[in-house]
């Protein structure tokens, strides 16, 4: 991945236009799976219903994922604010790097799970995916596990991905937000330049 450098006369103040409709488009599904996943939990009256719902959404979550990577890798990302340090700069990288692989990880385990219980994932009417892991008790033990503490630390990721925007946007007012925005900014905030790039 190309990471985010010093702004030049050709260096976009925005993120890509597709990589801005993929980012809202994206964070309500995750928002959404999220708290399903919770409910599921504490709720055993919807629990059916909720599951049907959770299954196919992580599919459609891992496919987003993927488009967002390959639009990520070819599209330049606009110079990180002069509000950041170094050390928070590193952080946003690797949080962005670990908040990628979770959201392609997380899916991929969940239907490995489901293939090692011989349960189906089924996106709609007849229409399910094939198994990708072998019948096994063990194997689905493990891989329950892993999707918990994958869904902690995918739940522990977005949320500090939240936090630090807020904190930018409510606390140092440095217009951060701007530059994922898809509803016209205000003079002063990032142009509209890079969207011919898109």
């Amino acid at each position: 991945m190309t990471n985010q450098t010093n702004e030049t006369p050709t260096t976009p103040t925005r993120f890509a236009l597709p990589s801005r409709i993929l980012h809202w488009l994206m964070a309500p599904m995750v928002i959404a799976q999220l708290l399903i996943g919770v409910i599921m939990i504490a709720s055993l009256t919807y629990h059916p219903l909720l599951l049907a719902i959770h299954r196919p959404l992580g599919i459609v979550i891992l496919v987003f994922a993927a488009v967002r990577l390959a639009n990520r890798l070819t599209h330049r990302l606009p110079p990180f604010l002069a509000t950041m340090g170094r050390a928070e700069r590193r952080i946003a990288t690797w949080s962005e790097y670990l908040l990628y692989a979770l959201l392609l990880a997380q899916p991929l385990i969940g239907w490995a799970m489901l293939s090692a219980a011989r349960f189906p994932v089924i996106l709609a009417g007849p229409l399910q995916l094939p198994g990708i892991a072998p019948h096994d008790v063990d194997v689905y033990g493990a891989l329950r596990r892993a999707h918990d503490v994958g869904a902690l630390l995918l739940f522990l990721t977005f949320t500090a991905h939240v936090c630090a925007v807020l904190f930018h946007t409510l606390g140092l007012r440095d217009r951060l937000l701007d530059r994922m925005a898809l509803w016209p900014t205000t003079p002063g905030g990032p142009q509209q330049r890079d969207e011919a790039q898109a």
